[in-house]
């Protein structure tokens, strides 16, 4: 019995996911993942508000966080490879109702998310295409993003390996020309190097309110990464290949964020106003175009600006891909209607990816009512939802890894070993929370509560606690017990 028929009735047993993901599409997913506009244009702001030694700190813990996360993910969906993940487990090793919230939210996190990513495309074309009404970029991209989904999951796999390999390229170009401007082979960075980490307040600039906030802006930057989690239950040899792809993380996370950032700030001082700025619209203020500027490349401005379009149909194409499996295994559990379990013959869940890019659809409010106002009342709704996935792995790989000790199994024939059990999930755990519970902490303190910044910060939470509560109460799902897990063979 395959592990994607564990999940699955039996009336549903001769449709089944194909795995067509091969090792360099999980590579290149698990490395590409999570480089998105977080890093080429938000991460001047980290630097511009706590300074380069606050924003190198930042990125630091919060990649050693996810470090950790994706190696409880690793083993998690190396043992059992399901294109639900985080929902799955959850239903198994925390409770049922629990998985239930936790796959609904990451579908609404991504269905969203899409839409966020296609009213960004809006604002990117508008570099080129100054006349051109956005809506029609949003139309046209949605189409390219729902094709390359529709066709086969190999077409999804092969569109993000390149998608991914430009992304990264990028960098690696960006990096090398970043060490000739500091070194003084290439002209362009006089006066770089430590100097700008002492210039004003720096290093470390701001007090706590500061880091907290800083780091809720990086872990956004890092979401995405735990995709290769969803790809488990389409890939080829799962045992082998998520592994592979999870050590490629930790490199991934010290080469294209930590050096990037330090490069940055070495280049860069945080006094600069241009970092100040996080608009997608103004490409000419990502720290990566001035830094190209700087080494007197004229075209940076426009190679920066298809690069982030790059990421966006990225992000676009891994939001349509996740979320679409993720309604897909809700409902093969019943946590959902039937009619999104349904599977089309070239094995693509049809019916989630209708509803998904429907859900999508929002991003044509951006012609009523402004791009820009969209745009961020989208991605504040969305925030939220990726802290609360990333809480519910480390919470699923701890109780998962006491269950199998608890019921006397063998961790050697675990395909893959988190090596830092327990404190790898723990540290993830409270971390992510102190995160998700203190990024809008200044809002209680003020003379007058600012309800409104209140709401819009922390919606996401009353929202995920009433869909788990309300399965609870209607169903009587109670925490499963460490003896009362049931665990593959």
């Amino acid at each position: 019995m395959s592990q994607e028929e564990i999940v699955t009735p039996k009336s549903q047993k001769t449709q089944t996911l194909r795995r067509e993901l091969k090792s360099r599409h999980l590579t290149m997913i698990a490395i590409g993942g999570s480089i998105g506009t977080g890093l080429f244009v938000a991460s001047g702001t980290t630097i511009s508000q706590a300074g380069p030694g606050g924003a190198l700190l930042s990125y630091v813990l919060i990649g050693l966080m996810v470090y950790f996360l994706m190696t409880s993910l690793g083993e998690l969906a190396a043992y059992m490879p399901v294109s639900g993940s985080f929902s799955t487990y959850a239903s198994k090793y925390v409770d049922e109702g629990f998985g239930f919230a936790l796959g609904w939210n990451y579908w609404y996190n991504w269905a969203i998310a899409i839409a966020v990513d296609l009213v960004a495309a809006q604002l990117v074309m508008g570099y080129w295409f100054q006349d051109v009404p956005g809506w029609i970029w949003s139309a046209l991209f949605l189409g390219v993003i729902f094709l390359l989904n529709i066709i086969s999951v190999k077409s999804f796999g092969e569109a993000e390996y390149w998608f991914s390999l430009i992304k990264v390229s990028t960098i690696i170009v960006f990096i090398i020309i970043g060490i000739l401007m500091i070194t003084g082979i290439m002209k362009g960075a006089e006066g770089a190097g430590w100097h700008n980490w002492t210039v004003g307040e720096a290093p470390f600039v701001g007090g706590f309110s500061v880091m907290i906030g800083v780091a809720m802006i990086v872990g956004f930057s890092f979401q995405g990464t735990e995709l290769v989690g969803i790809t488990a239950g389409e890939s080829k040899n799962p045992a082998k290949n998520i592994p592979r792809a999870i050590r490629q993380v930790f490199w991934r996370i010290l080469l294209f964020y930590v050096f990037a950032i330090l490069i940055i700030s070495f280049i860069i001082p945080y006094t600069d106003p241009s970092l100040l700025s996080t608009d997608v619209k103004d490409i000419s203020v990502s720290p990566f175009t001035l830094v190209f500027e700087k080494a007197g490349l004229l075209s940076a401005a426009a190679i920066m600006n298809a690069v982030i379009l790059t990421s966006v149909l990225s992000a676009g194409n891994s939001g349509m891909y996740a979320s679409s499996r993720i309604l897909f295994t809700l409902a093969r559990e019943g946590k959902a209607p039937k009619i999104f379990g349904n599977l089309s013959k070239n094995g693509v869940p049809h019916n989630a990816l209708y509803a998904t890019t429907a859900i999508a659809g929002l991003c044509f409010l951006s012609s009523m009512f402004g791009n820009q106002i969209v745009y961020l009342w989208l991605l504040n709704t969305s925030g939220m939802t990726g802290f609360i996935a990333w809480l519910g792995i480390a919470i699923s790989h701890y109780r998962f890894r006491k269950g199998y000790i608890a019921q006397g199994r063998d961790l050697n024939e675990l395909p893959y070993l988190s090596g830092f059990f327990p404190i790898g999930p723990i540290f993830a755990f409270i971390l992510c929370l102190i995160i998700t519970l203190g990024q809008n902490y200044q809002a209680f303190f003020q003379d007058k509560i600012d309800w409104y910044g209140v709401v819009a910060t922390y919606i996401g939470l009353p929202l995920f606690l009433i869909i788990w509560l309300g399965y609870k109460f209607n169903s009587k799902s109670r925490f499963v017990k460490y003896n009362e897990m049931k665990f593959p063979n």
